[in-house]
């Protein structure tokens, strides 16, 4: 079996950004020449995660606004005593999750007719990444 890393770097211009990364996971794969695996895509921080839905921009608002609702950003949570001020985005990962696998057939991402990759950040403006891992042969 063979393997490839790659590494995406995001520094978002607001502290909620969701980003459409298909095409970078696409060009991965397409790199790693792997023509028949897995493609793992992964945020390397707790509040940050990856999904994969519909790149339509009322569902985005809609994801953002339940998240919201169910992990809403307040000054009580406990971990704030560390002197950090995000315990809302470490639960918004929880709630997305932090990767995402997708198959690859014939070397190219095995996506469904709607189905989009996307980087979602809870605590940006600052530099972040995600690790992109291709298994297969």
């Amino acid at each position: 079996m063979k393997s490839y890393t790659e590494y995406l770097w995001f520094n978002t211009k607001k502290k909620r950004e969701f980003i459409n990364m298909t095409e970078q996971v696409a060009q991965a794969v397409a790199k790693s020449k792997i023509q028949e695996g897995l493609a793992l895509a992964s945020a390397m921080h707790i509040t940050a995660g990856v999904y994969i839905n519909d790149a339509e921009d009322g569902l985005i608002a809609d994801i953002e606004e339940w998240l919201e609702r169910l992990a809403p950003f307040r000054p009580d949570y406990r971990h704030h005593a560390t002197g950090e001020t995000n315990g809302d985005a470490h639960l918004k990962n929880l709630l997305i999750g932090h990767q995402v696998l997708v198959p690859v057939t014939q070397g190219k991402l095995d996506l469904g007719p709607w189905q989009q990759i996307y980087y979602a950040e809870f605590d940006g403006q600052r530099r972040k990444r995600v690790i992109i891992k291709v298994l297969g042969e």
